[in-house]
């Protein structure tokens, strides 16, 4: 039996380390965090997902979490699946890899085939994790296998899951690449395409997240200009959905959140700029993106201006606070964006998500109905299926739809201000 060890218990960790468990491999999970470790220990997934939290008990004693990085020793492959997120300059932040690598190095050993699911930019496998791995002595490509297979997960998606996304590997030599692909078909259903080199493969996972990012940015803008136009873009994009071919839909809103759309970009736009190279379109992408939150409070304060009010003093209430319908994740949330304005903005406050009930401050949809104003953020089931008779009969006098997901139609009839994206 062959032993994983991965580092990094998180949204991309715990998956993965679950599904080598199932899979018959001998699994560690290491984590810097006590918590995490202790609980993953005990069959208690550490994050809020019934997916997870079934399959963790249920392979209780089945992972071996530690903090100890010197089981990277007794393992034959190892997994870096740590964060790789943005400073506050949106410059890459490459510490956590750079710990994860510099871990690795005192406890390497010949044949380790080392493999890097973390987004990062082209060259960090060549230019950062090499170097540091080296440090140990032994040659990469020679001594041990070196590779990147980003990573794919969309959590909440029951269709598309860590068992069923076919991935991608790229290593330094053909070698590393022929191995990690033989891993990944030992417990993935799915193709496993081998490129030509690791760049390629770094590149894929930005390119990716990149693609959406620049096409959520199009409609993003074209909503902003709908609106001035008196267009509903929702209808817009249902009808040029018709076309059987050349058109792929995507949809505006409040703001992109989670951990690669509002992230992975920055990593090829700062890389291409140390190479000489200026990304203006996926800068500019991001420049449009990053603006949603204020233009969902700009569409706020339009809405309560047409009922004689101002945000300063009203009751206000937030749907949703997670950055995607029916998770828990707060990563990147355009949510907490538009709680930061509206409080600046002297808002009387209330927040509310069925998902994240430590940071609601009212404890059912029924309650939000006391405000006079509901912004929704995020598209829960909960919130797409709300009562309307009840909306009717609610003090709520004004409503700005930052998903595009309640029936305007029907809330206008109710004579209470509606105002979407793009709608």
């Amino acid at each position: 039996m062959k032993t994983v060890a991965i580092i990094g218990l998180g949204y991309v960790g715990l998956p993965l380390a679950l599904l080598t468990a199932e899979r018959g491999y001998k699994t560690y999970g290491i984590d810097i965090d006590k918590k995490i470790v202790d609980l993953t220990n005990k069959g208690i997934s550490h994050i809020k997902d019934p997916d997870l939290e079934k399959s963790l008990k249920k392979q209780k004693g089945k992972i071996i979490a530690t903090t100890d990085v010197k089981v990277i020793k007794n393992s034959d492959i190892v997994i870096i699946c740590v964060p790789t997120p943005v400073d506050k300059t949106l410059h890459p932040d490459l510490n956590p890899i750079k710990g994860a690598s510099h871990s690795i190095s005192k406890n390497l050993k010949k044949g380790h085939l080392i493999i890097i699911e973390s987004s990062i930019n082209p060259g960090v496998t060549e230019e950062v994790v090499q170097p540091i791995l080296e440090e140990s002595g032994l040659k990469a490509g020679k001594d041990f296998y070196l590779v990147h297979c980003p990573e794919r997960i969309d959590p909440g998606n029951k269709k598309w899951t860590i068992k069923n996304i076919p991935r991608v590997v790229g290593g330094i030599n053909r070698e590393s690449t022929k191995i990690a692909a033989e891993f990944y078909r030992s417990i993935i259903d799915a193709e496993i395409l081998k490129l030509s080199s690791v760049k390629a493969a770094e590149a894929t996972k930005i390119v990716e997240n990149a693609f959406r990012d620049v096409n959520i940015a199009f409609v993003n803008e074209l909503a902003k200009s709908f609106d001035n136009l008196g267009i509903d873009i929702t209808e817009v994009i249902k009808a040029a959905s018709t076309k059987p071919f050349a058109f792929m839909p995507h949809y505006p809103g409040a703001g992109v959140g989670g951990h690669c759309i509002p992230v992975d970009p920055y990593y090829l736009i700062e890389r291409a700029r140390q190479s000489g190279f200026s990304h203006k379109f996926l800068s500019l992408a991001r420049e449009i993106n990053d603006s949603m939150p204020f233009y969902t409070v700009e569409r706020t304060i339009k809405a309560l201006n047409e009922i004689g009010k101002s945000v300063k003093g009203t009751k206000i209430c937030i749907l949703g606070i997670s950055y995607k319908k029916d998770v828990t994740d707060l990563r990147e949330s355009p949510a907490l964006k538009v709680i930061d304005l509206l409080k600046k903005l002297g808002a009387n406050l209330e927040l509310y998500d069925p998902f994240v009930p430590e940071k609601s401050t009212l404890k059912s949809l029924n309650d939000c109905l006391k405000c006079e104003c509901l912004v929704l953020v995020t598209d829960h089931s909960e919130f797409r299926n709300i009562d309307y008779n009840k909306l009717k009969k609610s003090k709520v006098k004004a409503i700005v739809d930052g998903r595009n997901c309640l029936d305007r139609d029907k809330i206008k009839s109710f004579e209470i201000i509606y105002k979407g994206i793009g709608r």
